[in-house]
């Protein structure tokens, strides 16, 4: 009490009380009428009655901040590879663990201690067998998440945070303290109001309980998300940039258009140019099963050679294609897997460039062994590249006009409520396929390619397309970054060399000027 007293002038608490000792009075005297005629127990009701609303509005308002705090959340990215979810995994695992008591945000070390960790929560799943993964990190990468860390904590804490961008942190710190020392005088204030009028303090007390419980809950929250805010926004970019995901340079102009893709439209004297990485749509399966066909169906007119003979493509053949709805895109035609001109190496490359496969069977041709055998090795190169999405699979199944009776052809054919032996043996055709071909049937559109007869393209095939368009352009985003990365490398290292050549070359001045001083 003694070094209280040295820190506080007296007259200034003399002086509050003499200004609250007359409403202190009134107070007493009101609750002397209220018990001399007989309302006390009506007033104390309508004061439980009011009090309990208050606390429960004050719930409602902590609920509502929970939930717009709870929209504000860090999302993963569905455009990362699919070994970032054990990644994200860790992260979410942390944030969940962090609670405001372990944190403290007086304490400087929080921000650095709480972002190693979860930089190393990161770095563990993605290089397990070093001994201090956080090493592996470049520098240039180590300021690129804590300034997209920050940027992104920056606009959510101004959003969701009342008078954040009004409030200094020497403010907080400041009310903090003057919080210890008003409590003090509070202190002595509610000692002396027990003293002078103990049902009065009594309610109050109960009541300032309710009230500081439902602060402290709201302060609490807040506390909270702030902390998880930030773990989730530096696991976030500590992902991208982990798994190469992110180039240091022009995030903003990740789908521009590639070399590659640059080159091929040149190729097929392509005449507007061409603003944007299109999607790559490979076309692929046996010789004479109809890819050539396929094309010709999906443009609407003659535009490659038709395979009517084996080994018709000898080599991959891109089409521009711009449909309404689809995303601007090369289309590649291919020669069969089975022809003389297939190449496993060629394909296999461009199969890795590749955001959508279109993979085309003959309903016919029920020795679908080989296919298999193909389409799986596929699938296991395309799954070998974790740092990479696999470009959506759909199976298209040609010559269903081939099947029996083959002399009808009355399309449509409802295949949902088969009516015809026609559709009954297209409906069975498409089931087959996709269980040969370890395909979901949702996959695998019935479709006929013959000039003349074409059915189920412009409808079924094309809705299938745009349906998986979203995951074919997350795929197309993962391959533009790679692109833009290969690019940037050689770019910084070119301006690294320079910059080394020209130190080397001012070497001998320097050293001339530093001896002629």
């Amino acid at each position: 009490m003694k070094s209280f007293f040295t820190e506080i002038d007296p007259l200034r608490i003399v002086v509050p009380v003499l200004l609250i000792l007359p409403l202190l009075a009134v107070f007493g005297f009101g609750l002397l009428w209220l018990w001399q005629s007989g309302y006390i127990l009506h007033w104390l009701i309508a004061m439980l009655v009011f009090g309990s609303l208050g606390y429960g509005l004050q719930q409602l308002l902590i609920r509502r901040e929970r939930k717009l705090l709870a929209e504000a959340v860090t999302k993963p990215n569905p455009a990362w590879p699919p070994n970032a979810d054990v990644a994200w995994q860790q992260v979410e695992s942390l944030a969940q663990k962090c609670e405001p008591q372990d944190w403290p945000l007086d304490d400087e070390a929080w921000i650095f201690d709480l972002g190693q960790r979860t930089l190393e929560s990161v770095a563990r799943c993605y290089h397990p067998d070093v001994e201090r993964p956080l090493l592996e990190l470049t520098l240039p990468h180590t300021l690129l998440i804590i300034e997209r860390a920050s940027r992104d904590l920056r606009l959510d804490v101004a959003q969701n945070i009342p008078f954040s961008n009004r409030l200094t942190i020497g403010d907080f710190f400041r009310l903090q303290r003057w919080k210890d020392k008003a409590e003090k005088v509070f202190n002595i204030y509610r000692a002396g109001r027990a003293i002078v009028n103990p049902v009065n303090a009594l309610l109050g007390e109960a009541w300032r309980h309710f009230r500081e419980r439902s602060v402290d809950q709201a302060r609490t929250e807040l506390h909270r998300w702030f902390l998880r805010a930030y773990v989730r926004k530096v696991g976030f970019y500590a992902i991208d940039l982990y798994s190469g995901r992110l180039p240091l340079q022009d995030y903003e102009a990740i789908t521009t258009v590639t070399p590659t893709s640059n080159t091929e439209l040149d190729k097929i004297a392509e005449t507007t140019e061409a603003t944007e990485e299109p999607l790559r749509i490979l076309v692929l399966g046996r010789s004479n099963a109809g890819k050539s066909s396929l094309i010709n169906a999906l443009f609407g007119a003659l535009t490659t050679a038709v395979d009517v003979l084996p080994d018709t493509t000898q080599s991959i053949k891109p089409f521009a294609l711009s449909r309404d709805g689809l995303t601007q895109a090369l289309i590649f035609d291919s020669p069969g897997y089975d022809g003389l001109h297939f190449d496993d190496k060629k394909m296999q490359a461009a199969a890795e460039n590749a955001d959508l496969i279109l993979w085309v069977s003959p309903a016919n041709r029920p020795d679908r062994q080989d296919e298999r055998n193909h389409l799986d090795a596929l699938r296991a190169s395309q799954s070998a590249r974790v740092n990479h999405r696999p470009p959506p699979l759909i199976v298209v199944v040609s010559h269903i006009d081939l099947l029996r009776p083959a002399a009808e052809w009355q399309p449509p054919y409802d295949l949902a409520n088969q009516q015809s032996t026609k559709a009954i043996n297209i409906h069975a055709a498409v089931q087959t396929v996709a269980t040969d071909l370890a395909t979901p049937i949702d996959r695998v559109i019935p479709a006929c390619l013959a000039d003349g007869k074409i059915y189920n393209v412009d409808d079924a095939l094309w809705a299938t397309l745009l349906d998986h368009q979203d995951e074919a352009l997350r795929v197309r985003l993962l391959r533009c970054l790679d692109a833009k990365k290969r690019a940037e490398d050689w770019v910084m290292l070119r301006h690294q060399m320079i910059s080394a050549g020209r130190f080397l070359r001012d070497l001998p001045g320097i050293f001339d000027n530093r001896e002629g001083k």
